[in-house]
């Protein structure tokens, strides 16, 4: 699993670092976090190798947390991590520690409450977040091992921990990572990025208490900054209409859209499109059902590196029946979305 498990497509960043229409210290700060994410693709890399290696062959006799432990780290505009630990993060006068703590924590609950998981790892694993990464660093990332998040240029993007989507999104490639292990290319890349959008858009709709008719299903509203807005960009992906103007990053919503070596962060449209139209006819609240039935897809099985999405939809199909029997209304739903988007 090679995982780039950032929010911002690569790609995106390229293109907004040569936008004529930014500044030149603009343009800078956007060349700056290209460069930065491709040396941590390589680092990334490494680290789920090692978690696949250590569930492999490795069992831990340690007791487990009830809960886990939620850190937060500074990094003062430094690239040095994890940066100076943040005593009492939950009442810090500085609002980023304080979000990064109280989201973080709040992602443990709804794994916890939801589902029954018991941290990223399911074994209580300490959940870490270093704040204020780098000089206006326009991106958020899982290391394979903590959070890390940039405050933004202010202009483009706004402080990542103001998203709970995205916080919830990032912390979800750390529960791929420890349960299916999807690749970060090709079809189990898209699976890979669809997992953490949505898993971040149903956390964002339980903080909020909305039903799926109610929610939005934009991913990065949050961020958006001014200029982002002025130019009509609301979003960075939208799980409802992935093929949006208003998305900085429009996606595919085909499954015969996709091609080989295309980023995770587009191929994940169809799938994402899928989830949102199932939730939608099943009715109620994303997690009650449709939700079940994607995370025991994703983590109740051995892992799958190179998973096909035909044979994830299969997954959910046959699961929606094993997991609900007689809920036909269930069944119709994800049998929906999926041929919504040709699979």
């Amino acid at each position: 699993m090679q995982c780039g498990c950032t929010i911002i497509p690569a790609d995106v960043l390229e293109r907004l670092s040569k936008d004529k229409k930014l500044s030149t210290e603009e343009r800078k700060n956007f060349a700056n976090t290209a460069e930065f994410d491709a040396t941590w693709r390589k680092v990334r890399a490494l680290r789920t190798k090692t978690t696949a290696s250590a569930q492999g062959l490795l069992a831990s006799g340690a007791a487990l947390a009830l809960a886990p432990a939620v850190t937060v780290f500074n990094c003062s505009t430094t690239t040095s991590l994890p940066g100076t630990p943040v005593p009492n993060p939950g009442s810090a006068a500085d609002a980023t520690a304080k979000r990064a703590f109280v989201e973080t924590t709040e992602v443990a609950k709804f794994y916890k409450a939801v589902f029954g998981r018991n941290s990223i790892d399911n074994q209580g694993m300490t959940m870490q977040s270093s704040i204020h990464y780098g000089v206006k660093y326009n991106n958020a990332f899982w290391t394979g091992g903590q959070m890390v998040y940039g405050d933004g240029d202010g202009q483009i993007f706004v402080d990542f921990t103001k998203s709970t989507d995205v916080i919830g999104h990032e912390l979800t490639h750390g529960v791929t990572q420890h349960s299916s292990q999807f690749a970060y290319s090709n079809e189990a890349g898209g699976l890979n990025e669809s997992m953490s959008d949505v898993f971040g858009s149903m956390f964002r709709q339980w903080r909020a208490g909305q039903t799926s008719a109610q929610a939005d299903w934009l991913i990065g509203k949050d961020i958006m900054g001014p200029a982002a807005l002025a130019r009509g960009l609301t979003c960075l992906r939208d799980m409802a209409n992935p093929a949006a103007t208003h998305c900085l990053a429009p996606q595919p919503t085909k499954y015969s859209q996709l091609t080989p070596g295309m980023d995770p962060h587009y191929t994940s449209g169809p799938p994402n499109l899928a989830f949102c139209t199932a939730a939608k006819a099943a009715g109620g609240k994303s997690w009650d059902k449709v939700g079940q039935v994607w995370y025991r897809a994703l983590t109740g099985f051995r892992p799958s590196p190179n998973m096909k999405m035909k044979t994830f939809a299969a997954r959910t199909r046959k699961l929606a029946g094993t997991m609900f029997p007689g809920d036909t209304a269930l069944a119709q739903a994800i049998d929906k979305g999926w041929k919504l988007v040709g699979l």
